[in-house]
């Protein structure tokens, strides 16, 4: 009587639901996978592990084994089987209390897709009830792959194709049969059966689930047998991370790919990011960030270990589309996810550029018509009365002091980065057309201090904004906004919006790119830079050093490729002095060591990098006149220094006060016109050879 009853109540249920429309379906929660350039996967991210693939990629000794082991009649009969439901529902009804199975595949795929998770014979009709609806609707195929594709085995691998690649590291259509039994017999309990957890039940499974597939004559009991003798060790890997981004490559690319990761999230969220099944190409060059790596923290013999008390380092380079290629952001992710490569928006802070940022004043320059040929005083210091905010002299010293020559022209001041000559240069024009460089150039206006100082680097920037300054010289003076993102798809393949949009701007003319060029390439033929020639390619590019080597960086580039390099402390502005050999580190030092070694092998693996520079014949421009006398002192006497040959010379940024510019910025060159004939010195560039040992300290 109870059994009638019980029956009668399930068929009213079932009639009544089956009337219904089908409720919303549960949003599937999808992998996203990111691609390196050469379109290889070096990234997932996820809140479940889940890839959707259409049935006819599932193999079919997949499908028996799945059939066969979960309802062998799932392609002859109905949605239900009643007679399981009645004598399950009079069991839980008057037995122990605990409900009972008896659902087919297509209540299991419904029990994912529509219902929750709790157990009460309230759901259990509507699981029913809304199976019966599916099976109207959809086709037994379908039906199949929805349930292929959703159900949980175990590892966070959610759907057929992710367990493949977290228990076999093969897509799903590599599967074999004793992998297609062992996934078919953890359906019902995934994470007891992971052979890493319980090997005996893990076997027991497996083998349920051949015998099952032979009762349905779906293979021969020699081909069970043979699949059951096969160890797990032979096909099944061990657990990785299910954290939400799980890297999948070497060469220190966390640090981009944590990178991508946030730009992704500030576009379209976190939940589309981990759960929507984006497909992202990415910018990233897996050689070049393997030979950064390499050079920084790697097996280059000058690579940094911070964990035995080094400095640490951080690398950036790109093309001259904007595109990084390789980027070094610390040594270990795992033990410091601050991204020292990205500044603030790492998650650290900025670092002061020092002499680097010269190289804004030399384009200002150029651009505002002047000659870099232009002679200024060069003394071992300068003072600028009222230069500083309260009103007290702006003094600046040169390296140790050093006396280069009682005077000295833009060009050679530059190549030996003298800090004397700068300091009147941006005295003269203004530190507001600097900033007005600099911003055009990348670097962010709230960076900016607007003073006179900033020509020796005391704004602090990233290694990022650095190299993208740097790249727009060597594209002929066009500037790049940086990409880590060439495309983004959903799901289905189709395109989305960028997280950042592709955008450029000229900022110099190309022959003023060119004349900008050739200067920074006697930083290295003659100049600071030295260390950093020799990669096989023609090299521009500036040293920077700050106050007591708290900071030390060579940016430089080829025509096709732009590289930064910074090395200090990473969580203090601790001074790098005595440290393998060198009383002080510059950035001629063992930055542009790291420089060269990661250049000269990018170059040698991928030799579209190299290239040669445009030739400049002559160097035009009008006269930068000295300061008005009494503007600028020199506190040491002009002219008491003699004149030094021009050998490598370290710069320093030594003052320790801010300054305020208090001259008006000229906007019309003067009159005087320089000679547009270069020095005999300037006209040939010289052949450098590649540096092997440590060189002179330089700036």
């Amino acid at each position: 009587m109870a059994c009638l009853l019980v029956a009668a109540v399930v068929a009213l249920g079932l009639y009544k639901l089956t009337r219904l429309p089908l409720p919303a379906a549960h949003p599937l929660a999808q992998t996203t996978f990111i691609y390196d350039s050469s379109g290889r996967t070096i990234a997932t991210y996820s809140e479940q592990n889940r890839v959707s693939v259409p049935l006819a990629q599932v193999p079919k000794v997949v499908v028996d084994a799945v059939v066969s082991t979960e309802d062998r009649h799932f392609f002859t009969e109905g949605a239900i089987n009643p007679v399981s439901i009645v004598r399950a529902l009079v069991s839980d009804a008057f037995g122990s209390g605990n409900l009972q199975g008896a659902s087919t595949i297509t209540q299991q795929y419904v029990k994912q897709t529509y219902l929750d998770s709790q157990r009460t014979i309230t759901r259990k009709i509507k699981e029913a009830g809304i199976a019966v609806e599916v099976s109207r609707t959809m086709t037994k195929d379908q039906i199949l792959q929805g349930y292929l594709n959703t159900i949980y085995w175990g590892r966070g691998a959610y759907g057929i194709e992710a367990a493949a690649e977290t228990y076999f590291g093969v897509p799903v259509t590599k599967v074999t049969l004793p992998e297609a039994a062992m996934l078919a017999g953890m359906i019902r309990e995934p994470d007891l059966a992971d052979p890493t957890a319980d090997r005996a039940v893990a076997r027991q499974n497996q083998l349920e689930s051949l015998q099952a597939m032979v009762r349905d004559h779906k293979i021969t009991q020699a081909q069970a047998d043979a699949a059951a003798a096969v160890p797990f060790s032979a096909y099944v890997v061990a657990p990785h991370s299910t954290a939400a981004s799980r890297v999948l490559s070497a060469s220190g690319s966390d640090y981009f790919i944590e990178a991508v990761r946030q730009q992704l999230i500030a576009k379209y969220g976190a939940a589309m990011v981990d759960g929507g099944g984006l497909r992202v190409t990415t910018t990233l060059d897996p050689t070049l960030q393997a030979e950064a790596y390499s050079a920084i923290y790697g097996n280059d013999p000058q690579a940094l270990d911070p964990t035995k008390g080094d400095p640490s380092g951080a690398l950036v380079s790109m093309d001259d589309n904007g595109q990084v290629k390789a980027l070094v952001g610390g040594q270990d992710y795992t033990k410091s996810s601050v991204n020292l490569a990205l500044g603030t928006a790492g998650g650290g802070g900025g670092r002061q550029p020092g002499s680097t940022f010269k190289a804004f004043m030399l384009a200002e320059l150029i651009k505002l018509g002047y000659s870099p040929l232009s002679v200024l005083p060069a003394p071992p210091a300068v003072e600028i009365p009222h230069g500083n905010t309260n009103g007290a002299p702006y003094t600046v010293t040169n390296f140790e002091h050093e006396s280069v020559a009682p005077q000295m022209n833009i060009v050679d001041a530059t190549a030996l980065s003298v800090n004397t000559v700068y300091v009147q240069v941006v005295d003269r024009i203004g530190a507001a057309n600097l900033d007005s460089m600099a911003v055009s150039l990348g670097i962010k206006p709230s960076e900016l201090q607007g003073d006179l100082s900033e020509v020796l680097g005391t704004d602090e920037v990233s290694p990022l904004e650095m190299d993208a300054a740097y790249a727009a010289f060597a594209d002929g003076g066009v500037y790049h906004t940086p990409l880590l993102i060439t495309r983004v798809t959903d799901s289905s393949g189709h395109a989305l919006p960028l997280p950042v949009t592709p955008s450029s701007r000229v900022v110099l003319t190309p022959a003023q790119a060119d004349e900008e060029t050739y200067i920074l390439e006697q930083v290295v033929l003659r100049g600071t830079g030295g260390a950093a020639g020799g990669v096989g390619s023609p090299v521009a590019g500036k040293t920077g050093t700050t106050d007591n080597s708290a900071n030390a960086w060579f940016i430089g580039y080829t025509p096709n490729l732009t590289t930064a390099v910074w090395m200090g402390y990473a969580n203090t502005f601790k001074p790098m002095v005595n440290f393998r050999g060198y009383s002080s580190i510059q950035g001629g030092s063992i930055p542009a060591i790291l420089w060269h070694s990661f250049m000269a092998a990018a170059i040698s693996s991928e030799p579209q990098w190299a290239g040669q520079f445009q030739p400049v014949y002559y160097i035009g421009g009008t006269t930068l006149t000295p300061p008005p006398a009494g503007s600028v002192l020199y506190p040491e006497g002009l002219g008491t220094t003699t004149t030094t040959s021009t050998t490598t010379v370290p710069e320093s940024t030594t003052t320790t006060q801010p300054a305020t510019s208090t001259t008006v910025p000229q906007t019309t060159p003067p009159t005087t016109t320089a000679t547009t004939v270069p020095p005999t010195t300037l006209a040939t560039p010289a052949t450098t050879t590649t540096t092997t040992a440590p060189a002179s300290p330089a700036g």
